[in-house]
């Protein structure tokens, strides 16, 4: 249990501190970094019963994508700026330091092992990501066609260059 805490923690600091790599307004780093914490959450309960790497990763970054979504909508800020620090402790970088650590080592094997663990957890994270802002398109599409405009809000305009 206490392994647990200190990954979530550990996911909530990893996350701040993209945040801040990010340039993240300063209100809106918190929810970032909580973001990341509650998406390795999520990712662990995905492994607990799940099997393989895959799924608890769509699954993860699918609730990443849907948190950053709705907190863009609510704090009226790009849904990148929530998402980008919030899908950080996902990444598979030891699964792909392993593989290299293995190939350059001549442990063929172990590192083809590592390669497919890495390449199921960038499948997941792609998968989840993809579904949810599919949706997300095709309801501003529909909500759009329904109300004779684009419903988007002046915040997700590309030429919108305000800092966040």
């Amino acid at each position: 249990m206490m392994t647990i805490a200190v990954q979530l923690i550990t996911a909530f600091f990893g996350a701040m501190g993209f945040s801040f790599l990010f340039h993240v307004r300063g209100r809106l780093i918190l929810p970032a970094a909580l973001g990341g914490m509650l998406e390795w959450g999520v990712y662990l309960i995905g492994t607990r019963f799940l099997d393989g790497v895959f799924l608890p990763c769509l699954i993860a970054s699918a609730f990443s994508a849907v948190y950053a979504e709705v907190l863009a909508r609510l704090l009226k800020a790009p849904a990148t700026v929530f998402f980008l620090p919030t899908i950080v402790p996902l990444i598979p970088g030891s699964t792909l330091y392993y593989m290299m650590h293995y190939a350059v080592q001549g442990d063929m094997m172990l590192s083809q092992t590592y390669r497919e663990l890495t390449i199921q957890y960038a499948l997941g994270i792609a998968a989840g990501i993809s579904l949810v802002w599919a949706v997300v398109d095709m309801l501003h599409k529909v909500r759009a066609k329904n109300h004779g405009g684009d419903d988007r809000s002046p915040d997700r305009n590309v030429g919108n260059r305000r800092r966040f």
